[in-house]
């Protein structure tokens, strides 16, 4: 009888620890796909975030262009896509003379103005190193400015410089809710404008200079 007693106890304690085996195995592979399914969620998020971002770029140079072709209403439009309506916009010349306009509509009234004032037939933005660094829903991007100004068939402005802007997210969508344009250089280059070979004159002619741009001011 007792005999029967220990191997009943014996079995019991080889079950329980089975179980016991078992609801580890579980409770670990519960934990690596947990673990897993979040961090993959993580990675997969990320990049998705930075692609979004790094259109935004796009977004403005497509609406600064609109501008640029004269379009004004256009270009309004597409701005409010990439900015927040608090958004703060800032351009920094090369002499130390900035701009800072608050909102969008007053942005691109800026920069039909100066576009207008200065005669440009037409732009062109290109974007280009592009920098973004995620936190949350929080990121801040720089990106690198070449823009090109025609104002006749053998004249143009050529701009470069940095933006540096404070980016959020808000109902699930990435915008710009801060823009400072920092430019190195604003030139403007000449073809001759006549066909005499002389070195001097095609020299003359074709020298790039610092080229202020026709500001309008905000009334005091």
């Amino acid at each position: 009888m007792e005999k029967r007693r220990g191997n009943g106890r014996i079995v019991t304690n080889a079950i329980s620890f089975l179980l016991s085996q078992i609801t580890l195995i579980v409770i670990a592979v519960a934990l690596v796909l947990f673990i897993g399914g979040r961090f993959e969620l993580a990675s997969a998020t990320q990049p998705n975030a930075e692609l979004e971002i790094q259109q935004l770029t796009s977004c403005y140079a497509l609406g600064t262009d609109a501008i640029g072709k004269g379009n004004l209403l256009e270009g309004k439009n597409i701005y409010r896509d990439c900015f927040t309506q608090d958004s703060v916009l800032t351009a920094i010349f090369p002499d130390g003379a900035s701009e800072t306009r608050y909102g969008t509509d007053s942005w691109a009234d800026f920069v039909y103005s100066v576009f207008q004032g200065n005669g440009y037939q037409a732009t062109q933005h290109l974007m280009g190193t592009i920098n973004i660094s995620v936190e949350n829903n929080k990121a801040a991007m720089t990106s690198y400015l070449h823009a090109t100004h025609k104002r006749s068939e053998t004249s143009i402005d050529v701009a470069n410089g940095t933006y540096e802007d404070q980016v959020v997210k808000i109902n699930g969508r990435w915008k710009i809710r801060n823009r400072t344009l920092k430019l190195i250089d604003f030139l403007n280059l000449s073809s001759p404008t006549t066909n005499s070979s002389s070195t001097n004159a095609r020299s003359i002619n074709s020298s790039p200079t610092f080229v202020r741009p026709n500001i309008p001011r905000l009334k005091e």
